[in-house]
Formats: structure tokens, sequence, C-alpha cells
């Protein structure tokens, strides 16, 4: 008998749902912050220095001049600007979407200590004598611009001025960031542009709290120097060490390619689970689609940063996602094959598949929180996005999916329809039978994966072999991340040529290293040298080129301190992501699987790295980020083989034979064969639309990733399953026989229809 309760209710949290997401989209999208990548910017790693020798860098320091770094921002009139304290002595900012880069560099790091000297340098005042915030840009008599300053105490402008009419040169010179040692009155007056703001003749004492700082100011400029002295003074010093910026049109074109290719992917992925899964997959499809929206709504909540990689993060939640409905619906097919009323294998499948999908949503949360931890800037988004991604799966398509697919099977409308959920009715056992899950023959049965095990591991030594001697005489082809130096990206409306690029570059007396060219028509260029420049020669590139192709360049330099560190903090964080996931695997499985699993995901990281030797592709930042996603992959899909070998060798008491471990494997990786191929091309589909469709920024990652996740298949089924087989088998050889696994308490199966 037809319950149509159950029906009605399906259908009413399905349009709820809709009716709640539809109207809502656009503003989401439109709410969520983007990073520099995504729609221009820049972001500055200020060392912060004492300004006067043995002072000490505290806490309190550090906070006072992230408050006026935050005064000056709002001076820039910047929207949700991102200012962080780093490693202890360092601050990052970030300013997306601004339009004067130039203008924004120098009120940051000009250190906008006003002082007032004599003709011989002498410091009479400074900014502790100002009011403070009473600065105000004005006009003097003849309605030129100027700035009119309010002191604390008339006397003691008195005795400033009474001191400078002792002087041969009775003038008060007004400085901006006076340099001691460097700056000179007598030689900047030479200059015609001098550096000193003004140096108003002193003809009597002046016994007044009021100030008037004149100079060849336009209203604007003079505006600018009232805001930044009532911003205050930072009480440090400032010194870049690592920049990068971002052209508006870079980003928007970033941001258009990634999300078509996205959008493309996602629906690839959706036809595919439909086609595939039939009626769950058309449940998986809508609940994907409420994951993505909670994606995006928690990401726009918490107000963090969407970057490129964080686009692609979520992306790869989608697979992820996709790999929780996969594993559940394989069980729910084969509990119908070996003859299960509808209600039972639902229930059975759902029981079993429980404990798997946790184990391997939690590995790649450790992963995602150790790059969180060690990552910077763009690769922290891509983690932020990766945890939330797979927090918000592990809810959506383990309890929504159940919830959702349960009020459908418990209405009983699909009683005696297994078309339905994508199994013939040839295929189906009587279950007198006696058939269960562990014993149900697959279209996998003539399959030896373990007769080949050899021959998988030569394959796989053979390649790494290789791999590690082209490494060795190609070396990796490292980014500026790593190596620091400059990267400068042109964009043009015509085709570019290395003489106009090296030409163009002559005017800053740059000798290039590399230039590579991309777009069709070779209207980009990616142009990259050894060393740092400073930040005056970086604002000067970037006006050049703004003004003469019309397209603000982006640029990122990087200190040699800076890309040491980068390179100590990916090999640390791939090492405790490793660390991490072996320990888990210890304790939720056994020492040697855990083991076997490291093994298998170091393999793929390799893989991933020999590939770029070979192909002298660029490794930047974001390729940890790959490596370590890859990492989270390759140990979810071994551990969802692992899970199916533990529950195989549950079924025996004790194995005193090795032809029994051989049998165990080989059945438990015909079982979990079909679900590892699916969940890969489910994975791959918006990888490979990424990487023929998405933005050349993040090219490189796509490729790794590609190339990461095959691999990840392969290993967990090819590599990790047999060496975990020879490692049993040498055991069983020294014991003389294996006790089984005893049956552990399992998760009790959550939400009931």
């Amino acid at each position: 008998m037809v319950k149509r309760n159950r029906l009605i209710a399906f259908l009413l949290i399905v349009f709820i749902s809709f009716g709640i997401m539809i109207p809502t989209a656009k503003p989401l999208l439109e709410s969520q912050k983007l990073g520099l990548d995504l729609q221009g910017g820049f972001e500055v790693l200020y060392q912060v220095e004492p300004v006067n020798e043995g002072d000490k860098i505290t806490k309190e320091v550090l906070s006072s001049t992230v408050e006026a770094l935050d005064k000056r921002i709002n001076v820039l009139g910047v929207s949700e600007p991102s200012i962080e304290i780093e490693g202890g002595n360092r601050i990052r900012v970030q300013l997306a979407g601004i339009e004067d880069q130039n203008q924004a560099r120098e009120i940051l790091s000009t250190t906008a200590e006003l002082t007032f000297r004599d003709a011989d340098d002498n410091k009479l005042l400074d900014g502790s004598d100002l009011v403070q915030g009473a600065a105000k840009q004005s006009y003097d008599a003849t309605g030129k611009p100027n700035v009119v300053l309010k002191l604390k105490d008339a006397g003691k402008f008195a005795e400033a001025t009474r001191k400078v009419l002792q002087s041969d040169t009775p003038v008060m010179v007004i400085w901006l960031d006076f340099e001691e040692g460097k700056d000179s009155y007598r030689e900047e007056a030479k200059k015609a542009n001098p550096k000193y703001i003004s140096a108003p003749v002193v003809d009597e004492v002046i016994n007044s709290t009021d100030v008037e700082i004149r100079g060849n100011f336009t209203v604007e400029e003079a505006k600018t120097l009232a805001d930044l002295l009532n911003a205050g003074a930072l009480p440090v010093k400032l010194k870049e060490i690592y920049s990068t910026s971002v052209g508006a049109q870079f980003g928007e074109d970033a941001l258009q390619k990634t999300v078509q290719a996205g959008i493309v992917g996602i629906l690839l992925v959706f036809l595919f689970m439909i086609g595939f899964y039939r009626l769950p997959g058309l449940i998986a499809t809508i609940t994907l689609l409420i994951y993505i929206y909670l994606v995006l709504a928690v990401n726009g909540g918490l107000n963090a940063v969407l970057t490129l990689p964080g686009i692609a993060a979520l992306l790869l939640g989608v697979g992820m996602a996709v790999d929780a409905n996969v594993i559940t619906y394989e069980r729910m097919k084969e509990e119908i094959k070996v003859g299960r009323t509808l209600q039972a294998a639902f229930k059975e499948g759902n029981k079993s598949s429980f404990i798997t999908i946790f184990d391997a949503n939690l590995t790649t949360i450790i992963s995602a929180a150790v790059l969180f931890y060690f990552g910077t800037s763009s690769v922290k988004g891509f983690a932020t996005m990766l945890i939330v991604s797979v927090i918000l799966s592990f809810v959506t398509n383990v309890y929504l999916t159940r919830l959702l697919l349960g009020l459908l099977v418990h209405s009983r409308y699909f009683d005696g329809k297994p078309g339905w959920f994508g199994v013939k009715r040839e295929d189906i056992k009587d279950i007198k039978e006696g058939y269960d899950i562990y014993t149900l023959p697959t279209r996998f049965d003539k399959w030896d994966f373990v007769r080949f095990k050899n021959i998988f591991f030569t394959f796989s030594v053979a390649l790494l072999l290789i791999g590690a001697v082209l490494l060795a005489v190609f070396k990796l082809n490292l980014s500026i991340d790593f190596t620091s130096g400059t990267r400068i990206e042109i964009m043009a409306d015509h085709p570019l040529t290395t003489e106009e690029i090296e030409k163009q570059l002559d005017n800053f007396n740059i000798k290039p290293d590399q230039i590579v060219f991309s777009g069709d028509n070779q209207e980009s260029a990616v142009v990259r040298m050894k060393g740092d420049i400073d930040q005056k020669t970086v604002n000067r590139i970037k006006s050049h080129f703004a003004e003469e192709y019309g397209h603000d360049p982006s640029i990122s330099v990087v200190t040699p301190m800076v890309g040491q560190e980068l390179v100590k903090n990916a090999i640390m964080a791939v090492a405790i992501a490793s660390l991490g996931i072996i320990l888990y695997l210890a304790f939720r499985f056994e020492i040697k699987m855990g083991i076997a699993s490291i093994i298998a995901l170091l393999h793929d990281a390799f893989f991933v790295i020999a590939i770029f030797s070979i192909v002298r592709m660029e490794v930047d930042l974001t390729i940890v980020a790959a490596v370590l996603t890859i990492i989270g992959y390759s140990v979810n899909d071994t551990i969802v083989t692992f899970d199916r070998i533990r529950e195989n060798m549950r079924m025996k008491r004790r194995i005193r034979k090795y032809d029994e471990i051989v049998e165990i494997v080989n059945r438990s990786l015909r079982q979990v064969f079909t679900r590892s191929i699916n969940t890969m091309l489910t994975v791959l589909l918006p990888v490979v639309l990424l990487l023929v469709m998405g933005s050349e920024a993040i090219r490189n990652f796509s490729l790794a990733m590609f190339v990461g996740l095959i691999a990840g298949g392969y290993s967990s089924l090819f590599i990790a399953a047999q060496l975990w087989l020879i490692w049993k088998g040498r055991e069983l050889k020294k014991k003389g026989v294996l006790i089984t696994y005893k049956e552990k308490k399992k998760f009790s199966d959550e939400p009931q229809v």
C-alpha cells in the first residue's frame, strides 16, 4: 500500500528548499567576498621593525600598528580590508578591488612621522606635539591648498621658532618620514623637487597653537596628507618582503572562465549520477544543489574570501560529496541484488556505509586543517573552503540524502521497481539462495588483481625511478613563491612579442630571465626575473603598462626570506598531514593499513611532482594545496578499500592459509571497483573542465589535481591493498594463524524515516 503522505512530505521539502534558494541565490552570490585574483587588488606582507634601535616589537605594538593601518585604509575608502598579524612580527594586508594601488602602497608604508627641524636637521617638534585628529585641508590667503595643524602647547612652538631665529638659515623645515643620516635639508634644498614638505622662513617668534603647512599641493594631495596625519604615525617601520598585485581585468577574466568551467563540470556530474543511479542519482542532484547553496551561505557568513583555488575546492567538494552518495548507493544496489526488500536494502546500505564515509571525510579534514595552519593568502582560502565543503557534504549528502530517499523508499511506491535504483531484474538473486554482499557475484569476478601485484609494483617503481632521475636532472621549475624574485603578468589588446616586452622593461633597467606567452594570439605575457624590486619601481611599472596597454599588470615580488619559509612550510604541511593520517588510520584500522596508505599517498604526491618536472610547468604555492588535496583524496579512496577488506576479514574467525587472504583482497577489490571508478569520474569531471575551460591562473593547479586523482585511484586499488597483503602474509607465516578483526561497535544508523 502506497503511503502518499511520504511522497507529499518529500515534495514539500524539495519545494520549500528550492523556494528559499531560487529567490536568494542572486543576492547570495553578490554578497560573496571575492579575493584579489577574482576582482583585482593587492596584497603585501610587511616585516615589522622598530623605529629606534633596541626597541622591542610587542603584541601591543603590533596591535597599534594594525589599528593605524586600518585607519589609513579607511582614508582610501576600501571596503572590507584584511589585516592580519602573522608569525610574531609580520603583518599581511589584503586590499581587494582597489583602483589606485600605487596610492594605497604609499599611504600604507609611509611611517607618517611629521617632524619640524632646523636647517641643520635638528628636531624641534614631532607628531606627538600635535592635537590628534585636528589636521585638515584648507586654503591659504592666496587661495592655494594647504594643511592646517593644531599644536598642544603654544609655548613649545614659540621656543622652536626662537631656536630657528638663532640659526644662520632661519627656516623651519617640515618633514614627513625624515631618515636620520640619509636626509639633509641643505642637500634637498638644491633639488627641484625636495623630499621635505615645506621650509617656511621664520622672521619672528610665533606663540600660537595653529600651524599652517604650505607646499606646492593639489587639493587632493593636501587632503591625503591631512588624512594621513590624522590616521596617526606608525609606531614601527614596515619593510615590504612580499607583495602581489592583480589587475582588475585579470581578475574579471579569471572569474568568468572558472565559473563557466565549474557550471559545466557540475552539470556533467549531475547527468552522470542520474544516468547511472536513476532515482538515487536524482536525489543526489537535489542535495548537491542544496549543498552548493549552503557552502556559499556559510562562506559568506564567515566573511571568508572566495579565491580561485577556493572555487576549485568547492568543485572538488562536489566530487567528494558525490562520493558519499556513491558509497551508499552501491551498498544499496548490493543489498537489492542479494534479494532484500527495498526497505531492508535502504537500511543496511546506510548502516554499513556511514562509518566508511565518516573515516574518509575526517582524513580530508586533517589535510585541510594542516593546509590552513601552514598556508597563506589564497591557499588558506582554499583550505577554508575545503573544510566547509567536507562538513556540509557530510550533513547534506548523508543526513539529507537519507531523509529524502527514505521518504520515497518508505512510501512503498517503488516496491518491485529495481530499475529506478539502477538494478536489472536478472541481477537480483533469490534471498533463499543464501547470498550476502560478501559472496555476491560481480562483473569483475574473472579479474585477479592480486596475481599482477608484482607488475603493478614494477610499473610504479619504474615510473618513480624515471621521475626521480628526471627530477635530479631537470629540477623543478619553481615559481618565485619558492625561489624569490619578481613576476610580472602583462595583458594587451594586441599580440605581444619578446622584443616588445624587453624594450618596455628597458625603461626600468630590468632584464627578464624568462618570458612566457599565453592566450589565443599571445595577448598575455608572464615575465620572471631573479631578485626583488622596490615599491617605487613596482608603482612605476604598473603606471607605465596601464598607460601603454590600457590594462593594469599583475606583479608579484617575493624576497629570499619568504621563499625559504614557504619551502619549509610546504614540507612541514605534507609531513604533519601524513603523520596525522597514519595515526588516525592506525587507531581506526591497524598500523599496517596506515603505513600502506601513507606509502600510496606519497607515491601519488611524488608522481605529481615528477610530472611537473618532466613537462617543465611552474610549481607555485597552489601546487602545495593540490598535493595535500590529493593526499586527502588518495586516503579517502584507500579507506573505502580497506574498510571492505576489514568487513570481508570479519567473515572468517581464523585464517590459516595465505590463499585465504589473497581471496579476501581480490573479492574486496572487485566489490569496490565500480565505486572507485565512479568516484574518480565524478571528481575528475569538474577538474577536467577547469583544466580545459578554466583560468590560466589555476591551470597548473588543475593539471596537478588531474594527474594526482588518477594516481590516487590507481594506488588505492593496486598499491596500498597489495602492500598490506604482502605484510599480512608475512605475519601469517610468522604466527601460523591470524585472528581476524573483532566486531566493533559501529555508529548508529542516524536518521530513521
